[in-house]
Parts: structure tokens; C-alpha cells; sequence
């Protein structure tokens, strides 16, 4: 019996969508590449079939919940859709006459894009968009929970290029459940890999030879001043935490709340379902077994994992999180890391100045470099912050997990892959977007010289130093 060897299925599907990848530029316009990018969008955010990969994410993961897999597969790509509207990645995108340079978009080639089980519908998808939109073909490899979803994912996407007559060979993924062989060949043979998910894949990008973009853990911790708007920032706070069932790498892991302000937050917390435990114990000894995050606890709705934490009898029936105590951090303290759950940490800081040094020390810990939270009316404040912690986002009196990763009422990016520049061991600091999947040759016109005197650069320093 004959056994195709996995490694040179991953080479043909690659020369596939390198022969198609050619053919869509050659053949190209802005037109031809908008609409395939339409209908990969249209292939995920029709209703029948946006529910039916939201069913199959978590029939197949056992991660997050279907109403909000569905808000997340729409809003996620509706707003990208918005974002990439007008722009141009065809042709000649800049020409400036001071500078005698004009600029033509070109594609990348054929993108690799390593996606996790926690979106396995929305991130290939919003991977899939900002290729094509950019002319380029695409070849994901999920995570083996998410090979079903990405598979449905590719069928609808199918579905509509051949209403189009667009070639199929531009959205592949590698067939089966994968393996570190297939996915690290897929790294080394396609022009640009995109990551998102285990630091595992992380590092094996950035050392295969090939172009990366991958992106850092998550670690949100947020504080609530004594300036907040308690009710609203304690709202924000449940309805992010909660989304999705805390899948996401933008939802909070820590709330530092300054002292002056700290019991009547945790009345806003219960208000709003937080339970909160002041004996850590009761959530460390089960929310972790044999090291790892306890399987039946992650990513579960909050009636699932409070049982599963053995705390169904301790908290009120209409708890949506827990919210524990706790004042370490560092490695023998795990609740000051990433929880993948409705568990968030509370930390209780002296004032301001003290909350932003237990913020920074969590992200010094685990999730530099990703985005930090602030509940505040100080204008001043977000500044220190920005100024004081290792991260490259800080998000003002917002429900972070909707704000960091592009929102209708922010101006970042719409995205699933936060960047967290050199502090996270990242090429990029931005959310991942199109312009990340698009280069550009330059032409170059001689224009009249523009050499400057030397006293025009360095008068000012011969005044202060002499010459």
C-alpha cells in the first residue's frame, strides 16, 4: 500500500499555490484582488455558515462559547473589511515629486500561517483577507483541535471563489492533523510565515530561515484608580473578561486596584458577577494539575469551571467570574500568569505609583510587550504608563479584549495578532494588518540637489561643545 510522505504533501501544496500566486499577480488589478478578499470575508460572516463554524469551533476545541465565537467571527471581520476598504495594494501607491519616488505595491508570495485552537475560524480568516487582499496565496496550518473548523473554513471560502472563477490553489492548509514536521517544512519552503499562538511556533519561525511574523504571549494586567468610574470600569471589565470564555490573548489576567478605591471596586465586581475568593488556595489547587492549567477549567463557561474548581457551593448561582486575591508574582506564583479562564487576579496597590510598579513586575513576568489597561479620569495618567511599562498598548477606560485588537470606537487595527515589539521577541509592535502582507518596489528619479552646509547640522552643537 502506497503512503503519500507528508513532507512532500507539504512541498506540492506549496508549488500550488506558488503557480497560482504567479498567475493572480500577473492577471492582476485592485479589482481582481478585492474580491477574492470579499469573498473569503462573505465565506465566514454569511449567518448560516458564520454559526455553523462557531458550533464546530467548540463541538471540536472544547474552547469558548458559540454566541460569542459568532460576534467574534462577524465583528472581527467586518472590521477588517472596513479597514482595508480604500486601500490600494495594486499598482502605483505613492508618488511624490519632492522626493523624485514613486512607489508599486507587490505581492509577498506565498504566505505560511500558523493559527491556534482558541480561533480557529476568525484568525485563519482574518490571515486570509490581508493576503489576498495583497495578491498573495496563502497555506494555513491549524492546530490539530482546529483542523475541522479550518477545513469548513476553506470549503465556504471555495464555494465563493468558484462563483468567481478565482483559482482555489490561493487558500490551502496543510491536509490532516498536522504534525512539528509538516508545520516547520511549511515554514522553511513558503516567502513569509505568520504566527499566532503556542511560543513554541513562535520560536520556530523566527529560526527557520524565513521571514516572520509572530507575536508574543498575552498577560493583561489593568489598574482601576481612585479616579475611576467604578461601575463602568468594573462592567467593561466582566464583559471582556468573560467573552469567549477568556480565549482571547487581550483578555484581563489582573486587576491592580489602588487602595482608596479597593472595596468599593469589589462591591462593582459582585455587582456584576465577580466572585471574590480571598483564599487563593481555593483556586491554585485546582485550577492547575501536575503543572499545566486544568483542561475541564479553561476557556469554560463560568457554571463549568466553578465545578470544575469544586466552588459551586462558595459562590453566589449568578457568578460570571472569579476574582482572587492574591499580592505574588513570579514563577512560584501562578495566578500572576495567564489563566486562559474566568479567573482574574486582584492585586491591591497603596496608590498610583505603586500600582504601576506591580504592573510593571507582573509584565516583567509573563506578557511583555502586549497591552496593559487603565481605568482612570487623569488625563496624565496613560502617559506614565506608557512611559513605565514594557508594553505597546495601553488601553484607556475601555473593555480591553474589544479595544486592543481594533474596535469601531478606536482607531487600531482590526486583528487577532497583537505584535509585542522587542520586550515580547517581536519583529512588529502593531497589530498584525495588511500592510504586513505587501511590499513594494521603489522608483527612483533623480531630483535637484538637496546637500545641506555643515553649519546647518551641527551650529547648534559647535555652540554648546565648540568645534
Amino acid at each position: 500500500m502506497n503512503t503519500i510522505d507528508p513532507i512532500a504533501a507539504v512541498e506540492a501544496i506549496v508549488a500550488r499555490a506558488r503557480a497560482a500566486q504567479s498567475a493572480f499577480e500577473r492577471n492582476g488589478s485592485q479589482q481582481a484582488y478585492d474580491r477574492a478578499a470579499q469573498a473569503a470575508a462573505w465565506a465566514i460572516m454569511e449567518p448560516a455558515r458564520n454559526r455553523h463554524l462557531a458550533e464546530l469551533a467548540v463541538e471540536t476545541t472544547g474552547l469558548g462559547n458559540v454566541p460569542d465565537k459568532i460576534t467574534k467571527n462577524h465583528r472581527k471581520t467586518l472590521g477588517l473589511m472596513r479597514d482595508i476598504k480604500e486601500v490600494r495594494t495594486y499598482g502605483v501607491i505613492a508618488d511624490d515629486p519632492a522626493t523624485g519616488i514613486t512607489e508599486v505595491a507587490r505581492p509577498i508570495g506565498v504566505i505560511g500561517a500558523v493559527v491556534p485552537s482558541t480561533n480557529p475560524g476568525a484568525t485563519p480568516a482574518n490571515n486570509i483577507i490581508n493576503a489576498l487582499k495583497c495578491g498573495n496565496a496563502i497555506v494555513v496550518s491549524p492546530s490539530p483541535k482546529g483542523v475541522p473548523t479550518c477545513e469548513a473554513l476553506l470549503g465556504y471560502i471555495h464555494a465563493e471563489f468558484d462563483k468567481l472563477g478565482i483559482d482555489k490553489d490561493l487558500v490551502q492548509m496543510i491536509p490532516g492533523r498536522g504534525s512539528k514536521e509538516t508545520t516547520q517544512r511549511l515554514l522553511e519552503i513558503t516567502d513569509l510565515i505568520v504566527v499566532t499562538g503556542s511560543q513554541n511556533n513562535v520560536k520556530r519561525a523566527y529560526t527557520s530561515g524565513t521571514p516572520a511574523l509572530a507575536v508574543g504571549a498575552g498577560n493583561v494586567a489593568v489598574i482601576v484608580d481612585e479616579t475611576a468610574d467604578l461601575a463602568a470600569a468594573a462592567e467593561k471589565i466582566k464583559t471582556s473578561k468573560t467573552f469567549d470564555n477568556a480565549t482571547s490573548c487581550s483578555s484581563e489576567n489582573a486587576v491592580v486596584v489602588v487602595d482608596a478605591v479597593y472595596d468599593d471596586f469589589a462591591a462593582e465586581m459582585a455587582r456584576t458577577g465577580g466572585a471574590l475568593i480571598r483564599d487563593e488556595t481555593k483556586v491554585t489547587s485546582k485550577l492547575w494539575v501536575k503543572g499545566h492549567l486544568n483542561p475541564r477549567a479553561i476557556a469554560q463557561d463560568a457554571d463549568k469551571m466553578i465545578a470544575a474548581l469544586g466552588l459551586t457551593d462558595e459562590v453566589p448561582a449568578d457568578t460570571s467570574y472569579l476574582a482572587v486575591e492574591t499580592s505574588g508574582i513570579g514563577p512560584d506564583h501562578p495566578l500572576s500568569g495567564e489563566k486562559l479562564s474566568r479567573v482574574l487576579t486582584v492585586y491591591r496597590a497603596k496608590d498610583f505609583e505603586d500600582a504601576v510598579c506591580i504592573t510593571r513586575e507582573i509584565e516583567l513576568h509573563q506578557g511583555a510587550g502586549h497591552s496593559v489597561g487603565l481605568h482612570t479620569q487623569m488625563k496624565d495618567r496613560p502617559l506614565i504608563l506608557a512611559q513605565a511599562i514594557p508594553t505597546s498598548r495601553v488601553i484607556v477606560n475601555q473593555a480591553h479584549t474589544f479595544a486592543t485588537g481594533g474596535s469601531f470606537t478606536n482607531g487600531m487595527p482590526f486583528s487577532l495578532s497583537m505584535g509585542c515589539g522587542s520586550w515580547g521577541g517581536n519583529s512588529i509592535d502593531t497589530n498584525l494588518h495588511w500592510r504586513h502582507f505587501m511590499q513594494t518596489t521603489k522608483i527612483v528619479r533623480e531630483i535637484p540637489a538637496n546637500e545641506p552646509a555643515l553649519d546647518e547640522i551641527f551650529g547648534d552643537y559647535w555652540n554648546e561643545a565648540g568645534q
